[in-house]
């Protein structure tokens, strides 16, 4: 009887366990530390990063020794600017931080880690939306410093030349924003594409492909087709919101932002349908 008394009494007294409510600020918490857990966000931000720096530099440097030698330049590099110049490197940083973005997503897919989040997240869209802020952030805080500084470092290179420009010329700074930007959303795609394809080979696969492969194929279309579709191509549009001048041949930089945003929420509505569909 004494027994039974005290292990009533220690029941009353014992601590009640904490109830643990899934918020959206703890699923941004969550997905923030799995990030930086993972050796690959560390190595491939890096190579971003370096790839925006290393070359604009280097694309600063050679049109520098390139105009002081009197070689004949292509016609584009020859009309080019300090900003132009500096941002030479995001066709490779997109690569870097668009495959990071894939890794993010896919890789829980390829490793099981994804029931044991999906168990914890039972409603998943947030696991999904917490994913692609918390990615997409980051890798629009790397890009722009990537992107000021090859500009800065660049535009001191190109001094006196007449691709000189300094942030205060018009649209430079609407410019860097604005590839920054357009990084940040690479990244975001990359991340929503890792969620549908769930497959690392398949999701890297389509990234390069959207952004590499189809406006190549589109260039061999007949010209009057080309002018229907190329602008509207994710890689162009992208390109028209950090692009400083605008021909026929491109949207204004508020239109390419509409329509690289559009590509985006595409991309997402499809990984949160698969999500919400499918089992796991």
């Amino acid at each position: 009887m004494s027994t039974l008394t005290a292990t009533a009494e220690t029941a009353r007294t014992a601590p009640a366990r904490p109830v643990y409510r899934v918020t959206g600020r703890r699923v941004l918490s969550s997905e923030w530390a799995k990030l930086w857990s993972l050796r690959s966000t560390w190595i491939t931000l890096g190579l971003g990063l370096l790839f925006l720096v290393a070359f604009g530099v280097i694309a600063a440097s050679h049109y520098k020794s390139s105009l002081g030698s009197g070689r004949h330049m292509d016609r584009d590099f020859a009309t080019a600017t300090a900003a132009s110049l500096s941002l030479f490197g995001t066709n490779f940083a997109q690569l870097a931080l668009g495959v990071l973005g894939v890794l993010i997503t896919a890789g829980e897919y390829s490793t099981g880690m994804i029931r044991s989040t999906l168990a914890a997240v039972p409603r998943r869209l947030p696991v999904l939306w917490s994913k692609a802020a918390v990615y997409g952030l980051v890798a629009l805080v790397v890009a722009t410093v990537g992107t000021f500084a090859a500009f800065l470092v660049g535009s001191r290179i190109v001094s006196g030349t007449p691709a000189a420009m300094g942030l205060g010329h018009a649209g430079v700074v609407r410019s860097l924003l604005g590839a920054g930007l357009y990084l940040g959303l690479v990244g975001v795609i990359g991340t929503a594409l890792g969620a549908l394809l769930r497959s690392v080979a398949g999701g890297i696969s389509v990234l390069v492909a959207a952004l590499m492969l189809v406006p190549g194929l589109v260039s061999l279309l007949p010209s009057s087709w080309q002018g229907d579709i190329d602008p509207y191509l994710p890689s162009h549009a992208g390109e028209s919101v950090f692009a400083l001048t605008h021909d026929a041949t491109s949207l204004s930089p508020g239109a390419g932002l509409l329509v690289f945003l559009g590509w985006t929420a595409l991309t997402l509505a499809a990984a949160a349908y698969r999500l919400l569909r499918s089992d796991v």
